[in-house]
C-alpha cells in the first residue's frame, strides 16, 4: 500500500563515476576491528566539497567517493534517525524536526534510542563517542528530561544543549553528563572545540575500538565561519548552474508561482553561499587535525574516515529560496568520501548507496551481525571500488508526516496550510507531501496532490524538462516499484530496490 497522504507540507525554506575490474577484492575485515571517525555535516551539499581541499588531500584522494550517495528524507531530524538505525522514515517514524510527528521526542517517545549504531556497536566491544549535533530538540522537547542526560550507547557524549551554537559562539554543552558553558572567544569556536574533543577521544589510551560521530552545525544556516576564515572567496558567489533561476515550468503548482530572483536576493544568496564556504574550512582544519592525530598515534591505517552530510541544500532552483526537503538532486544527494583499510585510493563508485546504509555498513566491517530491523545494506563492496551483482536499482525518497486524506490533515510549519493553494511569499511557501524513487536513470516524485514529476538524469541532470506527462508507461512502473517499497521492512526492502518492475 502506498503511504502518500494528500496533505500539503509547509517548508520554510530560509535559512560517472569508473568501477573496479571484478578481481578487485573488498576491504578485508582485520584481524584487530578497526576504528571509524563518522563526520556528518549540516546541510553540505556537493557545490561546497571544492572549498575542502585538506579533505580532498587527505580522503578523497586517499580513499573511494560515491557520487550517487543518497539521503531517504532530505531534512536534518529524519536523515539522522535513518543514519543511526539504518532504516527508511516510515520505519523511524521521525518525518520532520518536531513533534508530533519528528524530532528527538518522537525518536525518543519510540524507544529507539535502545537500539542504534552506538548500542549495537557497544555490543560488538566498540567505545562511542558524539562530538556536535544529536537529533533537532534535543533534549529539550523532552521536558522530563535533563540537560545532562546522555542517551545509551556512548562512552563520550559532547553536545550543544543551550545558547547559541548556530551561531557558532556562546553555548552550553553537555559534556559526558555535565554542563559546560563556553562564552564567546576566539578559542571557543564550536567547530574547533568538537574536533579538540574528538582529538582527544581518538587518541585515548584505551585497547578497545573506536567510533567517533562528529557531528557539526555548519554550513546549515546562518554558516557563520571562523573569525580566520572570514575574509575567505571574497565576491563569491552561488553557483549559475541551468537550475539557478530557472523558470519552474513542470514542477508544482506553489513552485511553479515563484517569480524570478530579484537582484537583492541574488546579493544576499550569493554571500549566504559564501558565508557556507567559509564556514567549511573549519571542517577541513577538523579533519586535517584528526588524520594528523592519527598518524602520530600510530592508528591511521587501522581507522575508516568517512566525510558527509545530512542532507544538501539548495540555492535560487528553480527559484526556490535557499533550502532542502525538496526531491530535487541537490537536497537529497549529498558528499561521501572515506578512506581506510583495503580502500583503494583515488577511486569513484556511481552505485546507488544510502544513508540507510551507514549503520549495517560499518557494522559489517567491525565482524558484528546486521541487526534484523534494518532496511539498509553494506556499502562494504563499494569500498573496494565495484558494485556487485544483484546491488540495488532504486532508493526510496520520503517526504511528509502524516497520511490523510484532507489537504489540512496535518501541517508541519507555522500557522495553518491554504485551502486551497493561495500564493505565499519566497520564503514561506507550501510544497505537497511526496514519495519518490533514485533510479540508476530516473528521478521521479509522486505528490499527495497527484502531480508527478519524471526526469531522465542521465539527459536532464538539472531537473529541467518533466517527462511525466510524455512517458505515461514509465510513471507507471515507477508507481509501482514506491508501491513495493513504500510499507516495506528489512530484508523486503532489499529485496525490492533490487527487482524492478517490468515495463
Amino acid at each position: 500500500m502506498r503511504r502518500l497522504g494528500a496533505v500539503l507540507l509547509g517548508l520554510v525554506l530560509l535559512a560517472s563515476g569508473c568501477a573496479a575490474g571484478p578481481g578487485t577484492a573488498e576491504p578485508s575485515k582485520p584481524h584487530k576491528k578497526p576504528n571509524f571517525i563518522f563526520v556528518l555535516a549540516d546541510d553540505l551539499d556537493d557545490t561546497l566539497m571544492p572549498y575542502m581541499p585538506k579533505t580532498a588531500r587527505d580522503i578523497t584522494a586517499q580513499g573511494v567517493t560515491l557520487n550517487r550517495y543518497y539521503v531517504n528524507l532530505s531534512w536534518c531530524c529524519p536523515s539522522r534517525a535513518s543514519t543511526l538505525r539504518g532504516q527508511y522514515a516510515h520505519n523511524t517514524g521521525v518525518w520532520s524536526n518536531n513533534p508530533p510527528n519528528g524530532g528527538f521526542m518522537e525518536f525518543y517517545k519510540r524507544g529507539e534510542e535502545k537500539d542504534t549504531l552506538a548500542t549495537w556497536l557497544a555490543k560488538a566491544g566498540y567505545r562511542n563517542g558524539l562530538f556536535g549535533k544529536y537529533l533537532n530538540g534535543y533534549p529539550e522537547q523532552v521536558p522530563s528530561l535533563p540537560l545532562t542526560r546522555v542517551p545509551p550507547g556512548w562512552d563520550t557524549w559532547v553536545a550543544p544543549v543551550a545558547g547559541h551554537p548556530f551561531q557558532g559562539f556562546d553555548y552550553t554543552l553537555n559534556v559526558n553528563g555535565s554542563l559546560v558553558k563556553r562564552p564567546p572567544s576566539p578559542k571557543t569556536y564550536l567547530t574547533d572545540v568538537l574536533s579538540q574533543y574528538a582529538q582527544q577521544f581518538v587518541t585515548a589510551q584505551d585497547k578497545r575500538p573506536f567510533f567517533a560521530y562528529i557531528a557539526p552545525v555548519t554550513p546549515h544556516p546562518p554558516a557563520v565561519p571562523a573569525p580566520r576564515h572570514k575574509k575567505l572567496y571574497p565576491g563569491l558567489k552561488a553557483p549559475r548552474t541551468p537550475a539557478y533561476d530557472a523558470a519552474p515550468a513542470g514542477k508544482t503548482t506553489e513552485v511553479r508561482r515563484l517569480p524570478p530572483l530579484t537582484s537583492g536576493e541574488e546579493r544576499r544568496w550569493d554571500t549566504l553561499f559564501r558565508h557556507r564556504a567559509q564556514s567549511m574550512r573549519a571542517i577541513d582544519d577538523m579533519v586535517d587535525a584528526l588524520v594528523t592525530a592519527l598518524r602520530a598515534a600510530g592508528r591511521l591505517d587501522d581507522t575508516y574516515i568517512v566525510v558527509t552530510s545530512d542532507n544538501g541544500f539548495h540555492i535560487g532552483d528553480y527559484r526556490m529560496p535557499p533550502g532542502k526537503n525538496t526531491g530535487y538532486e541537490g537536497d537529497i544527494r549529498v558528499p561521501f568520501v572515506v578512506r581506510g583499510p583495503g580502500v583503494p585510493a583515488g577511486r569513484t563508485v556511481s552505485a546507488l548507496a544510502g544513508n540507510t546504509d551507514v549503520a549495517p555498513t560499518l557494522l559489517d566491517l567491525a565482524g558484528a551481525r546486521r541487526p534484523p530491523i534494518v532496511d539498509g545494506r553494506s556499502l562494504r563492496p563499494l569500498l573496494a571500488g565495484r558494485r556487485p551483482s544483484g546491488w540495488r536499482s532504486a532508493y526510496l525518497l520520503e517526504h511528509g508526516t502524516a497520511r490523510g486524506t484532507h489537504p489540512a490533515a496535518r501541517y508541519d510549519g507555522p500557522g495553518k496550510p491554504p485551502d486551497p493553494y493561495t500564493p505565499r511569499t519566497r520564503t514561506q511557501f507550501y510544497l505537497p507531501v511526496f514519495t519518490g524513487l533514485r533510479t540508476d536513470r530516473y528521478l521521479y516524485l509522486d505528490y499527495a496532490t497527484g502531480e508527478r514529476e519524471l526526469y531522465d538524469m542521465e539527459r536532464d541532470p538539472y531537473q529541467l524538462h518533466n517527462l511525466a506527462a510524455a512517458d505515461p508507461a514509465e510513471v507507471e512502473r515507477l508507481t509501482t516499484w514506491i508501491g513495493r517499497l513504500s510499507d516495506c521492512a528489512a530484508a523486503a526492502c532489499r529485496t525490492a530496490e533490487a527487482r524492478p518492475p517490468e515495463r
